[in-house]
Order: structure tokens, then sequence, then C-alpha cells
């Protein structure tokens, strides 16, 4: 895992990158002996690029879908807090190293390993590390979405997948998988949904009005997720919808 971040940290870089020899601390002796501290330029952009991560992780990676596609879910059991926010950002932050492990895994052996090694330059190193990271990226982006952006941008025509900006790729991959979890939430929404009505249709025939139907409906939902092993099913199909 330090590997990945250390991954996700040459990407987010582009912009620190300077000339080598540059100091990070430059000392300056004054007339009556006193000294100043200065930082570079270079280390300020360097903290900057590293604030990013965060936003890299969710926006750049199968975060966005597997956190969105489990919240709905637990919406749907209608479980309140359970399980509680930790644990999902948890369960979808190790899900996602798992399905982005072939991707991190190529950035490192064809970017980081090379660059750790100065067989590269960082330049270079990043430009290798763009390339498996824009195919994945590329994969899960609807044509729909690339043709929004780059109307809005001005650049409506591209000659290929390589010739389309990370600063476009990004906001329309990001739409994708929002359009992508929704679609897949609300899948998972409706035979909870047909349980919850079934439910409120029988007390309401009973005449029991004072009775909250989730009191009676979240026993046999939770039974229904239980017995067809709806963690399996729910974590197997949002890692295989990654690579269809």
């Amino acid at each position: 895992m330090k590997g990945w971040l250390l991954v996700l940290g040459l990407l987010v870089a582009q912009g620190a990158t300077a000339a080598p020899g540059i100091e990070a601390l430059t000392v300056t002796s004054g007339a009556g002996g006193e000294q100043t501290y200065t930082l570079s330029i270079q280390v300020l952009l360097l903290m900057t690029a590293l604030s990013m991560l965060p936003a890299a992780l969710i926006l750049m990676t199968s975060f966005t879908r597997i956190v969105i596609v489990l919240s709905i879910l637990r919406q749907a059991l209608g479980t309140a807090q359970t399980p509680s926010n930790q644990i999902l950002i948890g369960l979808a932050l190790f899900l996602t190293f798992f399905i982005m492990g072939p991707v991190l895994s190529e950035i490192y052996e064809v970017a980081l390993q090379p660059y750790l090694a100065d067989q590269i330059s960082a330049q270079a190193a990043i430009d290798a590390a763009q390339v498996p990271l824009r195919e994945f990226m590329m994969a899960q982006t609807r044509d729909d979405d690339i043709a929004l952006f780059a109307r809005i941008s001005g650049r409506e025509e591209f000659q290929g997948e390589a010739d389309v900006p990370f600063t476009l790729l990004m906001p329309a991959f990001a739409t994708s998988e929002l359009k992508t979890a929704f679609q897949i939430g609300f899948l998972l929404f409706i035979p909870f949904l047909v349980i919850d009505l079934v439910v409120a249709s029988v007390l309401m025939s009973m005449g029991m009005m004072m009775l909250s139907p989730l009191i009676i409906s979240l026993p046999f939902k939770i039974m229904l997720f239980v017995l067809v092993d709806g963690w399996a099913l729910v974590l197997g199909t949002l890692a295989t919808s990654f690579y269809v």
C-alpha cells in the first residue's frame, strides 16, 4: 500500500517538478550575524501537490462508484448507520486498492521504479505513469461525457484517446462514475422497495396504522440479503464491473 501511495504522489506532483540541484532550504546571513531561512518554491509546490492526494484517490480511481453504491445499499436496507461510515469508507478503500492493483502495479514498474533508480527523469516518469491510468479511465468513461466537456471547452474533435487531455478526462470520468453508481444503486433498491410495499400493504389491510412498516420489513430485508449472500454479490459485481 505504501508503494501505491507513492505512485499517487508521483501522479499529482507534476506541477511540483523542478530542475535538480535546487536547494529546499536557503540560509542567508545578515550583516549583524543573524541568519534568515527561506523555503524554496519547489517545496511549496510539492506540499500543495500532496494535498491533492485525497481528491486524486476519490476522483481518478474506482472509489467513487464503490462508496456511492454501498451508501445506497445501506439506505435500501434501512439500517440507518449500520454499517457505519467508517466501515463503508474502509471497505471502499480496500476494494479500490484491489481493483486498481493491476493499474498501480504497472505504474510502479514503468514509472516509479525507474525514477527511484535514477534511470528516467521526473517528467518522463509522470508521462509513463499517465498511460495505464489513462487507459483505465478511458475504459470507464462514456463517450457522451467526453463529448460534453469537449464541447464546453471548445475542443470537439480528437484524433484518438491519447489526444484527450487529463483536464477534460477527469471531469468526464467522474461524471460517468456517478451515473454508473446511481444505476447500480437503483437496481439494488428495487427488491428492498418491493418488500417495503408488501409489508405496508399488509399492515394497512390489517388496520395497523400506527405500526411503522420499517420495523416489520427490516428483518425480512436483512434475511433476504443474507440468504442470497448479498455482500459477496454486491462487492463481486462492483469489482467485475470495471473489467467487463
